[in-house]
């Protein structure tokens, strides 16, 4: 995608420099009743140009007024995509599952849906497939390996990939549909594991416009808002550059409750007080309190966090971006790893500055 870039030469080198010092310190040292319409592969009505149009769950299109009447599977049933799946089963769905560790099917199973032992299966018995994996090469994995949902793809299907992953890996998969004849839709979500349990997840999709319009209805089942972006890595595209800031936004968070204690402050009213002014946002409230108590309840992944910055950063390397505090904040992550910490809720990102504060003492 095209990128403008808006850069003074001074200030690059500012920027760079503190990125470069940021990155230095933070090294370790240590070692949803429903009845749906009939599957089709050619749109009820003509598409509409690929551009970034947005729509929300509540918008008043047509399609978002049909009902989905076919077979729906569902891949990977991990913290999302259980809870996921469990919508749709409770919306009255006609839901197949798999997951690799078929124990994690077993709940779902009890509540009507069917399990078939692999991602074919799951495709070539289902009209459209749902695939939540945990990082690329899962969802290059489980769509195009062995017994891959792929062999079980052709006309008159879909693959709604809802995989946080990056834009090389979201176009190959996509190749791979499309030369079986089927649709393809990359729609990954906003939203940790409330937001996935609760049916309000948002969503950002981009691929075939005919299989948005068509799974509309699935996605306002699970989601309180879907955003169709065009073209295939769109997606990907938009949630990485949204984790990248979430991820930024909560280790400078760490910063602040680990300060404001240590010039004796009460952390707890910092959290009231950022969460009422003007830089207030859910997730200071949501985890300020948790974070205060030292307790990281798994939400989010550290790992997944971490992972997404990753990717950011290989997105922002590719169109020559500069992204330092992101740089800086992964390094931060990585650390955090480093100490144990990556199947915590990413919050626990914090701990990885109090080691640091203890190592400087």
């Amino acid at each position: 995608m095209p990128s403008t870039l808006l850069a003074k030469p001074n200030i690059n080198y500012l920027l760079s420099s503190t990125a470069m010092a940021l990155c230095s310190a933070f090294c370790p040292r240590i070692s949803a009743n429903f009845r749906p319409k009939p599957f089709s592969s050619s749109p009820s009505k003509p598409l509409l140009s690929l551009s970034f149009k947005v729509f929300s769950s509540q918008a008043t299109d047509a399609s978002s007024q049909d009902k989905f009447s076919g077979r729906v599977g569902f891949l990977g049933l991990g913290i999302m995509g259980s809870p996921m799946a469990q919508n749709l089963i409770k919306a009255g769905c006609d839901v197949i599952v798999w997951n690799r560790t078929k124990s994690k099917c077993d709940p779902l199973i009890s509540l009507g849906a069917k399990y078939r032992s692999s991602p074919e299966e799951v495709a070539a018995n289902c009209d459209v497939t749902f695939a939540m994996l945990a990082d690329p090469e899962s969802a290059i994995d489980v769509a195009c390996g062995k017994n891959g949902a792929v062999r079980g793809m052709g006309p008159g299907k879909g693959y709604v990939d809802i995989s946080t992953v990056d834009v090389a890996t979201s176009k190959l998969i996509n190749e791979h549909i499309k030369a079986r004849g089927a649709l393809f839709l990359e729609a990954p979500v906003s939203g940790s594991k409330k937001p996935a349990e609760d049916g309000q997840l948002i969503f950002l999709t981009a691929g075939k416009k005919s299989l948005y319009e068509l799974v509309s209805p699935l996605l306002d089942i699970l989601g309180k808002s879907r955003f169709y972006l065009g073209e295939v890595g769109n997606g990907a595209a938009m949630k990485l550059v949204v984790n990248m800031i979430m991820g930024s936004m909560m280790a400078s968070f760490s910063e602040g409750i680990l300060l404001s204690k240590k010039v004796g402050l009460d952390p707890s009213v910092l959290v009231e007080v950022v969460s009422q002014g003007a830089i207030s946002a859910p997730m200071y409230s949501l985890k300020g309190p948790s974070m205060v108590k030292s307790q990281y309840p798994t939400a989010f992944p550290l790992k997944h966090q971490q992972k997404d910055l990753r990717l950011a950063l290989g997105l922002a390397e590719s169109v020559s971006q500069s992204t330092p505090i992101a740089a800086a904040a992964n390094e931060l992550y990585k650390v955090a790893k480093s100490y144990g910490l990556s199947d915590e809720d990413f919050s626990a990102v914090i701990e990885a500055l109090k080691a640091k504060s203890q190592d400087t003492a």
